[in-house]
């Protein structure tokens, strides 16, 4: 998993993740006083370099210092010994979204030591919708959590999110099936050079907003809709920030193979870093993909392409019921793919 460029979008993560000489210099500049020091320790600071015991100052909520023996007053101490103090961890493909506003203690996250999220996956941020979009989830998030939701774009999540912030950082993408789903809409067409020149607009917005990425949904609708040159024209205001395109690719079983090389290709042509959301082969048929996934994926770093991916640790599949129809039932948006469903013409 490539975290570098994840985490020049996030703001406020005290991290020890440090090169040496930088830790040297945080050593030499000791406060006089700290609000914590945590002592005893054994520190992974994130850089890949071997642990090693030192004690930590906290001061204002921020790291102070690093380094052995801290001579500060009026700290509280917290003993650590016999524990591993190390960064907090970046869950960089995560779906919290407007739950954070719901639950902003977050432990579910906290107690895995998880401090900074990055949503807006999938193709799907928050903010960027529809005017029907926005009516079902402030209904749902009033009726559900007594949660007002009065703000659209991202630019009012971000304030909102300041207002009434939570217990982990959060970074996030904009969707380029949000953004077409407010422009185009959910049918199956590609978009006039018009309305694609609206959905750029849309995205420079979402990165002056402070966006850290482009993510695109390629099995979802109305993200599987988009054909690789309207992707490429999306995601190339990245190139001169450069932050990554994010995509949950257009395939992870039978066609995995060219669900890679599209996502490479955009990559590739839009000139951006490439994070492929995620890395799978799904049905035993299609295991022997892997290694050549894997292989393809080694070969276009070679050919000096910035791409990772991500994997989750566990055998198992997370997604809405209508992913499991093909995206021709889907067409049209979900009043419609409805209706399919209930056309008994269409019964296998």
């Amino acid at each position: 998993v490539n975290r570098r460029a994840f985490l020049a979008c996030t703001t406020g993560l005290a991290s020890l993740a440090t090169p040496r000489w930088a830790r040297e210099v945080v050593w030499a500049q000791a406060p006089a006083s700290a609000d914590i020091i945590l002592r005893g320790a054994t520190v992974y600071d994130g850089s890949g370099g071997s642990p090693f015991a030192a004690e930590v100052a906290l001061q204002g909520g921020r790291i102070a210092a690093v380094g052995p023996g801290l001579a500060t007053t009026g700290a509280e101490v917290i003993d650590l010994r016999g524990l591993v103090l190390a960064p907090g961890f970046i869950d960089i493909h995560s779906h919290t979204d407007l739950v954070l506003l719901a639950n902003p203690r977050a432990e579910s996250k906290v107690r895995q030591g998880v401090t900074t999220e990055v949503v807006g996956q999938d193709g799907s941020s928050t903010g960027t919708w529809t005017d029907r979009e926005f009516e079902s989830t402030k209904d749902f998030y009033r009726s559900r959590y007594d949660v007002k939701i009065d703000f659209r774009g991202l630019t009012g999540f971000f304030d909102r999110l300041s207002r009434t912030p939570g217990s982990v950082n959060l970074a996030s993408m904009i969707g380029a099936g949000s953004v077409r789903s407010l422009v185009v809409g959910d049918d199956n067409r590609g978009a006039t050079s018009e309305e694609l020149k609206r959905m750029v607009s849309l995205i420079h917005e979402g990165l002056a907003a402070g966006a850290c990425g482009v993510s695109s949904g390629l099995e979802y609708v109305p993200g599987g809709f988009a054909n690789p040159e309207e992707l490429v024209a999306l995601t190339e205001p990245l190139r001169a920030r450069r932050l990554p395109y994010a995509s949950h690719i257009r395939n992870e079983d039978d066609r995995l193979i060219a669900a890679i090389e599209e996502a490479l290709n955009v990559g590739r042509l839009a000139g951006v870093p490439v994070q492929v959301s995620h890395m799978k082969a799904q049905g035993q048929r299609n295991w022997w993909k892997a290694r050549v996934v894997l292989e393809i994926l080694e070969a276009a770093r070679a050919d000096r392409i910035d791409v990772m991916y991500d994997r989750y640790p566990y055998v198992a599949y997370s997604t809405g019921l209508s992913n499991l129809f093909p995206l021709w039932v889907r067409d049209g948006g979900i009043d419609t793919f409805l209706e399919r469903l209930l056309d008994s013409r269409l019964e296998a």
